[in-house]
């Protein structure tokens, strides 16, 4: 735990825009949180500006308080990185509900509690990267091609290259042939 000199500093996220932070932000403020920085993203988004500051905030001594673990980390692997974070500045981390809201990760208990938690989170994602390399490899062996299919076929390429002929602007192309001018100038330079 932080030294009693130190400050709670609360961090809440919701996904949506329609989500409200408020029941986040009443847990907090009740755990005594003298700030508290709030985040509108999904946990897929990886920038999460008001976490940012929170971090930047955080001093030596404070704790850093979240509702729930899920408010926090993107997965088991993101949260013990910005926990070990933490520990390395001298900041601690506290969960008011949920999973390890009993658990200290400042203790020496708690960091093990972590870092099994953590372990077990990396061997999950190996057998997960394992399990689709071996489907991947299953399809192809069957003549199946994973991911997008084209967006610029061959028609659409004709369209476009007779078009720059004449002299058309790549922004023009693009519209007509409704792809985005990232995909015609990668299709144009693969034909090049």
């Amino acid at each position: 735990m932080a030294t009693t000199a130190g400050h709670l500093i609360g961090y809440a996220r919701v996904s949506t825009d329609d989500q409200e932070a408020q029941l986040q932000h009443d847990a907090l403020t009740a755990a005594g949180c003298a700030r508290i920085f709030t985040d509108k993203a999904s946990g897929k988004n990886t920038d999460r500006p008001e976490l940012t500051a929170a971090l930047d905030y955080a001093r030596p001594g404070d704790t850093l308080c979240v509702w729930k673990l899920d408010r926090f980390a993107r997965s088991l692997i993101d949260l013990v990185t910005l926990v070990d974070s933490l520990a390395a500045r001298g900041i601690g981390f506290k969960v008011l509900t949920g999973a390890l809201a009993s658990i200290d990760p400042n203790t020496p208990d708690g960091r093990l509690m972590l870092q099994v938690v953590g372990a077990m989170a990396e061997f999950e994602r190996s057998l997960i990267k394992d399990r689709t390399r071996a489907g991947l490899d299953a399809a192809r062996a069957q003549g199946r091609v994973g991911g997008r299919p084209a967006v610029m076929d061959a028609d659409k390429l004709a369209a476009a290259k007779a078009r720059k002929a004449k002299g058309e602007s790549v922004t023009a192309i693009a519209k007509a042939l409704g792809v985005s001018r990232a995909t015609l100038y990668r299709a144009l330079s693969d034909e090049e």
